[in-house]
């Protein structure tokens, strides 16, 4: 972008700035013995042209909704449409959730997200002993059919997209999403979602796996699949560093490790003699952002262009829409603190900036309160305004890609890039992320430094507000959350009472079906979709998917 005449003289103008101001103040000591990234990128005083001279504009950074997508996935971004704001929701029962999304709805949400409590994310009803305490705490009990039909009840599924945080259960789930747009109506092609249908990374970081990684895979694709075919406004997956971030890994990590799992889909997908441009226009992605501004946005736009570079290379992908990498993010719950919450508001509101600025197509802001409990109806309102005040009144809305063109913004996207790319080309060697998991690799990349991240918090080098630093003696005043364990109670009744009421024959003959495809290699949907008609529960329908897969033990690595 400059002639090497004009760099050279720019670098000697810099030697001389840093010889006779910088030095002097330097001298007198700074706020750090070294300045960095969280991802461990070494921080210069200040960037220039020079840093970016191998930088080719129209190669590596673009026109926004044009390769390499750098700048944005669409060409005019929210002037055209402000991002999905996708608040995340779901406790006790399917009524109360169904109150829940009915109030964000009236609160100028577009799109709602189903947050479903350990039972359900684990294939386990909520009357087996092992589910005792956790009915409904942390999201909404699906015992079957019937909580699905009460969560949306009222709700017109044409009328607005639906995420669902589930992964081992996907295909239960979406069927079960699918049978309630038919009660409604609806064919399957007016639905838009996504499901998260990322097991991959449950493996590394989230836990709530059931089957082993070959047969686990196998359900991913088949959803894959089936909705490519079936459900085009759905995204058949939500790839996500979200988790492997909470679970402690960096930057860098978080990129490298996502779309490594991307990777290993498409590969997946591509084995069953599915052409890449059939399925990967609907593959989504997910990331968090954290609290160091400037990295996370660059984290983003590195991602962008990296999944970029590899669909076009590596899978000869044609369909603009196969390189796209469209995401969701949501702040970083791990960074939110017990102790003096109201900061939390601070923190994601410098997160959610972080990710508009990165170019997200849809974005979830927790609550304040988050790190005591399930947020607060006044809470997760506050979250909402937070995300309407930042498109509607900030003006960072009005232009595309605002800090492209930054000396210090182009640089770290290179670097963050060239470093995730390193990571990638280790896992390649390996044979791919499913041998990494294997040999724990991944696991014990992202512990070692979420161990030096909480070693730097306790040493006192990295400062958290209200943990080691600016702390308080106060007490927490705030109103939290209250989990009614008295749900528990009418949910296992109202369990019972399905089980007594249903055509128990029905149910066990499309269980004997659906044991017969788990053993075949046809696509599970279509079976799935039938057999939740007959409200089998959910973990009926995975105690015959564990007969026929086996159930998956985590290798010790500590």
């Amino acid at each position: 972008m400059f002639s090497k005449k004009e760099l050279d003289k720019i670098e000697i103008k810099q030697k001389e700035w840093e010889e006779t101001s910088l030095s002097k103040f330097v001298e007198k000591g700074e706020r750090k013995e070294k300045f960095e990234t969280p991802s461990g990128i070494p921080l210069k005083h200040v960037y220039g042209p020079q840093d970016i001279k191998n930088v080719n504009y129209l190669e590596e950074i673009g026109f926004p909704g044009a390769p390499p997508f750098t700048r944005g996935v669409y060409p005019n971004m929210y002037r055209g449409r402000i991002w999905t704001m996708r608040q995340y929701g779901g406790f006790a029962d399917a009524a109360k959730t169904n109150e829940r999304f009915k109030y964000l709805i009236s609160q100028g949400q577009k799109g709602l997200s189903i947050a479903f409590d350990l039972p359900t994310q684990m294939g386990y009803n909520s009357d087996n002993k092992i589910c005792l305490g956790e009915v409904g705490r942390i999201g909404v009990t699906v015992n079957s059919l019937k909580d699905f039909e009460k969560v949306f009840e009222g709700i017109s599924l044409d009328k607005v997209s639906t995420s669902m945080t589930i992964n081992a259960p996907t295909a239960i789930l979406l069927a079960m999403y699918i049978a309630v747009a038919e009660k409604q109506g609806l064919r399957p092609d007016q639905l838009a979602g996504t499901v998260q249908n990322d097991i991959l990374k449950e493996y590394v970081a989230r836990g709530t796996y059931i089957f082993p990684p070959k047969p686990s895979l196998r359900l991913t694709a088949d959803v894959i699949e089936y909705c490519s075919k079936n459900l085009p406004r759905f995204n058949t997956i939500s790839i996500s560093g979200y988790h492997m971030r909470e679970a402690g890994c960096n930057a860098i990590q978080e990129i490298a490790f996502t779309i490594a799992d991307g990777i290993a889909y498409v590969e997946e997908v591509i084995k069953r003699g599915i052409k890449v441009d059939e399925f990967a226009p609907r593959l989504s992605f997910f990331f968090t952002t954290h609290n160091n501004f400037f990295e996370e946005i660059c984290k983003l736009r590195a991602a962008r262009r990296l999944w970029f570079k590899i669909m076009k290379n590596r899978f000869n992908a044609k369909d603009v829409n196969s390189l796209r990498l469209r995401f969701h993010n949501q702040t970083a719950g791990v960074t939110l603190t017990a102790q003096q919450p109201q900061v939390n508001l601070i923190r994601v509101t410098s997160q959610a900036i972080a990710a508009i600025l990165g170019g997200t197509q849809s974005l979830h802001t927790c609550g304040f309160d988050e790190a005591l409990a399930i947020p607060t109806e006044d809470s997760v309102r506050l979250s909402l305004r937070t995300q309407q005040v930042l498109a509607h009144e900030t003006g960072v809305t009005d232009i595309v890609d605002p800090l492209g063109g930054s000396y210090y913004i182009e640089y770290l996207t290179t670097k963050l890039e060239e470093k995730a790319m390193e990571y990638i080309t280790k896992i390649d060697k390996m044979g791919g992320m499913s041998i990494a998991i294997e040999n724990s690799y991944i696991q014990q990349e992202i512990q070692n430094n979420a161990y030096l991240e909480q070693k730097n918090i306790e040493e006192g080098k990295q400062n958290v507000i209200g943990i080691n630093t600016f702390c308080t003696d106060e007490e927490c005043k705030i109103d939290t959350f209250k989990h009614d364990k008295e749900f528990e109670k009418s949910i296992i009744k109202s369990l019972k009472e399905l089980k007594e009421e249903r055509n128990e024959q029905l149910v066990q003959e499309k269980l004997k079906v659906l044991k017969k495809v788990a053993l075949s290699s046809e696509n599970i949907m279509p079976i799935m979709i039938d057999i939740v008609k007959t409200y089998a529960t959910i973990q009926e329908i995975c105690d015959v998917l564990r007969e026929v897969f086996g159930e998956y033990v985590s290798p010790q690595i500590f």
